[in-house]
């Protein structure tokens, strides 16, 4: 392994279900059998660090005292992530309940649970201090968020996946190194812009953080640096089965490759990140489907060299 990446984020149980289409509000519709998977972003990025990127990864969460907390720690320690930074805590381990359509979109409800009680003791500090890059997301409270990234060392980085949207507060803008959003949760964290192109939003939030990483589905995505050139970085093309995760694990794969190589390394970082989330959607489950490093490489080259 090379680079250390902790993650610091949510842990859930995805209770999955088939279904023919996602139902209207009042409405009732049968659907397949439920399947109980590992998830939660927190987690999900950073089996995606591990065991797609190959970073030497540390996990910082909460979980309750239950069976579904089994789970999580069994599926974070086969894929090599450390989890004695993990907090049992006595509320219910976070549980998501998703439903997945025939064309492999999704529909997610969240209930926190532990997630509401991650927090940044004396051994998650000492753990962030020691690492290369710090990866947060949104699924836990912003105050721990920011004492995360305010525990990093000098020279690393601290990535922020912006995800769910919701509003940030200066104490966290001033601490992102990278931004990684989709198109609507960059529309949600900026002012009125001239038009809504991906790139005049990535100019936009430049002028709060160093660099943007802006996920466009199966348009691939756009990476923008202050200062320099806007990248397009072309999507695979795959046929989707599952979407569910495929986000979280770009944003773990990426934060190991800045592990390895820094900023200078951004756009190839996304480069292997879109390959990574490409071959997530072709398995269902979120964590159950991150691939392995050789695969996400393999694919990457195909989509060529990042300038």
């Amino acid at each position: 392994m090379t680079g250390r990446v902790v993650v610091v984020g949510s842990a859930n149980v995805d209770l999955v279900v088939d279904v023919p289409r996602h139902p209207a509000g009042g409405e009732t519709i049968l659907g397949g059998d439920l399947r109980r998977t590992p998830g939660g972003k927190g987690a999900n990025q950073a089996v995606a660090a591990a065991r797609a990127g190959g970073a030497d990864t540390t996990f910082v969460g909460a979980l309750g005292r239950d069976d579904s907390a089994e789970l999580l720690l069994a599926s974070l320690g086969g894929a090599g992530v450390r989890t004695d930074t993990v907090d049992r805590v006595d509320a219910p381990t976070g549980t998501a309940l998703i439903t997945v359509s025939p064309d492999g979109e999704n529909a997610i409800v969240v209930a926190p649970g532990a997630n509401s009680r991650v927090r940044v003791g004396a051994a998650q500090a000492r753990r962030i201090a020691a690492a290369d890059v710090v990866l947060a997301q949104l699924e836990i409270p912003l105050g721990t968020v920011v004492a995360a990234a305010r525990e990093r060392r000098e020279g690393a980085l601290f990535v922020l996946n912006a995800a769910p949207s919701r509003e940030l507060p200066e104490a966290l803008w001033e601490q992102v190194d990278v931004l990684v959003v989709n198109e609507h949760e960059a529309a949600d964290l900026v002012d009125d812009v001239a038009d809504g192109t991906p790139e005049a939003l990535a100019a936009a939030l430049l002028d709060r953080v160093p660099a943007v990483v802006m996920t466009l589905g199966s348009h691939g995505s756009l990476v923008a640096r202050r200062g320099g050139e806007q990248v397009r970085v072309p999507a695979a093309r795959v046929e989707a089965v599952d979407t569910t995760g495929a986000g979280d694990t770009s944003c773990g794969v990426l934060a190991a490759a800045l592990a390895r190589t820094g900023l200078a390394g951004l756009a190839q970082a996304a480069r292997l990140a879109g390959a990574a989330g490409a071959l997530a959607v072709t398995r269902p489950g979120a964590q159950d489907a991150v691939p392995d490093a050789a695969h996400v490489a393999a694919l990457a080259e195909t989509l060529g060299k990042a300038p």
